[in-house]
């Protein structure tokens, strides 16, 4: 058997869109069950996102603390950001993220994971991508606004960023996937065999 995420589509009888915002919504359909029952689905569209670990010499993650309304916490997290136009290329998003959170770019973009951050209630699918050698990005630094003006930022131990992880410390799951893969990787086949950065995404098909 082979354990591997496979594509599949049931029936929709109907669908609404009952909620519109400024950058995600909210969709239901009458989905067909396997028995022929038809159920109402609730969930929230998203465009899709990208994150950077972004990894220097001294092997520490930078971070941004940003206030998360939702959550009614300031969470320690790597740079991140929506895919705001349909079909962009993930690492581009991925770079200009780097960029506007940390004024920082890098040399060496590799695939770090894909996940599907609560496929129970969002389509949200995030590429995390990991970002080395790193230096100070040319120009004047992004103009941030609302909660990134109160951003904090720190370059932290992966080690110490792993005991964080697994006391309960640190909850963004950007954060927490990309550096546990991260420490998967290092502990297989190494960083460097990890998936090139433009590797296909089919959660979000972009064009090179």
């Amino acid at each position: 058997m082979t354990i591997k995420d496979t594509a599949q589509a049931w029936e929709i009888r109907a669908t609404g869109t009952p909620f519109v915002g400024k950058k995600t919504s909210v969709r239901t359909d009458e989905v067909v069950m396997p028995d022929g029952s038809v159920v109402h689905r609730d969930y929230q569209v998203h465009p899709g996102s990208v994150a950077v670990l972004a990894l220097d010499d001294e092997d520490r993650v930078l971070l941004i603390k940003q206030y998360r309304h939702p959550v009614r916490q300031k969470l320690w997290e790597i740079p991140a950001g929506l895919l705001d136009v349909p079909g962009e290329n993930p690492l581009h998003a991925a770079q200009r993220e780097l960029y506007e959170e940390a004024h920082v770019k890098a040399e060496d973009w590799r695939v770090l994971t894909d996940v599907y951050t609560t496929p129970g209630g969002c389509d949200e699918a995030v590429r995390v991508f990991l970002a080395r050698g790193l230096s100070e990005a040319d120009g004047e630094r992004f103009a941030v606004e609302d909660e990134e003006t109160d951003m904090e930022h720190a370059r932290v131990p992966v080690d110490e960023l792993v005991r964080g992880v697994l006391a309960g410390e640190l909850h963004n799951n950007c954060l927490v996937v990309g550096v546990l893969s991260l420490v998967a990787a290092r502990g297989g086949e190494g960083l460097d065999a990890l998936r090139p950065a433009q590797a296909p995404w089919p959660a979000r098909p972009f064009e090179a």
